[in-house]
């Protein structure tokens, strides 16, 4: 059912009422009720379209029924879709959120647990099972918190919003071939507000592509199975390229003379090339073998952690695109299976960029001749690259590492192309 949960005041209570709170009452009532067919006239002809569609690509009758024909606009999920945080994340802060003392130690209870079923899914897939935990832990903290959302409600009212109306109508019937396929009920497919669902938070696309009958009763439940959630991440990981025996990356060391201009995760460099410029393991052991290539990654610039990362690293941006989110699952992994916290933690950044202010930062970039991409607000790999190029022009720490009196040099000196061309 909908997120939001209301008890209708019977007609004898709201006559009762006199005045303002009568008032009140109905204002509260007009705002609790979502949004159906007949208080939306756009909404219900949209649905009628997609419930053409959905005949012609050969769902039920009843599922289209129970779907469609219960269908319920959600303004909620408009707002959220159109919300953008006002301030650009630190690495330190969204690390910090996501890789607890408390997570490690349930992500290891766990590990124990469900050890025999993730040592049989590693053997068939050749994902390590403190992974799969990993992204258990971060995506739906270990099962729980899987979203508040009819799914199919959300993903009509996306659906039947022009911003993504074609991506959100294909996994609207996603969805419905899901139910179809007897996977799941409607009433039990809740997610998040976008449509991600289940343990592993997948879209109803990658539901169907690569969800498994683990435990073998003919469903393919991301819900209440955890074999099922498991196996199927599992699965994933490995049609996205994961390669077994293969780690994610690892924090290193830089040698004081370092050349940050190398950072970022398209320039690819042996272990032994890297070794040569002077980069260590933490441990003080080998990186690794000589010919294994790996990207250099300095979240927090020059002052924070270094991270060496494998082609798997890029597995798991295939997943989800933030290298933040990326370095998280990660460390987190590793902490599950053992290891030591980060040698070198990422300093904590107390002074807020704003969104807007990156967006005259990436038009500051243009105006100076570097190419920062789209004034998008953004604090993307290629902004930072285009911060690093500037960084080098002036003699700074070329490591692509964004602070206020970066910003105001960067401001300033745009200023001062700006008034050369008007004299």
């Amino acid at each position: 059912m909908p997120a939001i949960a209301f008890s209708i005041p019977s007609i004898k209570t709201l006559l009762d009422l006199r005045g303002a709170q009568a008032v009140i009452v109905a204002f509260a009532l007009s705002l609790s009720i979502p949004h159906t067919e007949a208080s939306n006239p756009q909404f219900g002809e949209c649905i009628s379209q997609i419930k053409d569609q959905a005949r012609i690509e050969g769902i039920s009758d009843q599922t289209i029924q129970q779907v469609l024909g219960k269908a319920r606009y959600l303004p909620r999920v408009i707002e959220l879709d159109r919300r953008q945080p006002e301030f650009t994340q630190t690495f330190a802060n969204y690390f910090g959120t996501r890789i607890s003392e408390e997570r490690i130690q349930r992500g290891r209870e766990l590990l124990t647990r469900h050890r025999e079923l993730l040592r049989q899914i590693e053997r068939g897939s050749g994902i390590p099972a403190q992974f799969l935990v990993s992204f258990w832990g971060l995506e739906t903290n270990y099962g729980g918190f899987f979203g508040d959302f009819r799914i199919t409600d959300s993903l009509a009212t996306l659906a039947c919003d022009p911003r993504r109306s074609g991506y959100f109508t294909q996994e609207l019937l996603n969805a419905m071939r899901i139910v179809d396929a007897g996977d799941i009920a409607v009433e039990r497919m809740i997610g998040s507000w976008a449509g991600a669902m289940g343990h592993m938070q997948f879209m109803p696309s990658t539901f169907l592509r690569y969800a498994r009958d683990i435990d073998g009763d003919g469903r393919r439940d991301l819900w209440g199975s955890i074999p099922d959630a498991m196996g199927s991440a599992a699965n994933f990981l490995r049609q996205l390229g994961w390669v077994p025996g293969l780690n994610w990356g690892q924090e290193v060391r830089l040698p004081p003379s370092f050349d940050y201009s190398l950072a970022g995760r398209d320039q690819l460099m042996s272990y032994a090339e890297w070794q040569r410029l002077g980069v260590t393991a933490i441990s003080g052991a080998s990186l690794g073998p000589a010919e294994q290539k790996a990207a250099l990654l300095v979240p927090s610039g020059h002052q924070g952690p270094a991270f060496l990362v494998t082609q798997n690293f890029h597995v798991i941006m295939r997943w989800n695109r933030s290298e933040f989110y990326a370095l998280s699952v990660g460390h987190l992994a590793d902490r599950i299976a053992g290891a030591a916290r980060l040698h070198r933690m990422p300093p904590v950044e107390t002074v807020k960029i704003s969104r807007e202010q990156v967006r005259q930062l990436q038009r500051d970039l243009l105006a100076l001749g570097i190419d920062a991409g789209e004034a998008d607000g953004v604090l993307g790999s290629t902004t930072r690259k285009a911060i690093s190029r500037f960084q080098q022009r002036t003699q700074r720490i070329a490591d692509g590492h964004l602070d206020t009196a970066l910003l105001v040099a960067i401001r300033e000196a745009a200023n001062g192309v700006m008034q050369q061309m008007v004299e």
